[in-house]
């Protein structure tokens, strides 16, 4: 029996992930002002940052097995982004605080330097209605 390989590794999905993240920063900072699809990629952005941070304890857990303890941590370190831009971010939404929105994305900008976009390959369908799924999901933490 042949070795099995997972496809959708949490590196692989890492780095979609981010693609998806770079190609609506870019798209943010194209639009005039906030409208709802504005509302919505900044909340599908939330999502994307999770889906991420999810990932990387399960990146460092085959180091970790090995011992490779610098590594695991030097690993966490560098995503340690993550966690803080969608909780940043889920703040400013929840609390209605859109001006800081200009500063928060300047902030991640950096984090995206490295990924070229010749063209939009996302389609928009894939950030509509973000916004209400994530209020709703906080208003639903709030009822418990």
């Amino acid at each position: 029996m042949g070795r099995v390989i997972n496809t959708e590794s949490p590196g692989k999905l890492r780095n979609q992930l981010m693609r998806t993240s770079a190609e609506v920063l870019r798209r943010l900072t194209q639009k005039a002002e906030l409208d709802d699809e504005a509302r919505d990629m900044v909340a599908f952005l939330v999502y994307c940052f999770r889906g991420i941070a999810d990932g990387i304890d399960e990146s460092v857990r085959a180091w970790e097995k090995r011992n490779y303890w610098i590594k695991a941590e030097r690993f966490r370190e560098r995503w340690m982004w993550v966690e803080r831009a969608a909780h940043d971010l889920e703040e400013m939404i929840h609390r209605g605080a859109w001006d800081r929105m200009p500063e928060l994305l300047a902030d991640l900008l950096p984090h995206f330097a490295d990924i070229r976009i010749a063209r939009f390959t996302r389609d928009p369908s894939l950030w509509k209605g973000a916004y209400e799924r994530l209020v709703n999901e906080h208003d639903g933490d709030e009822a418990r």
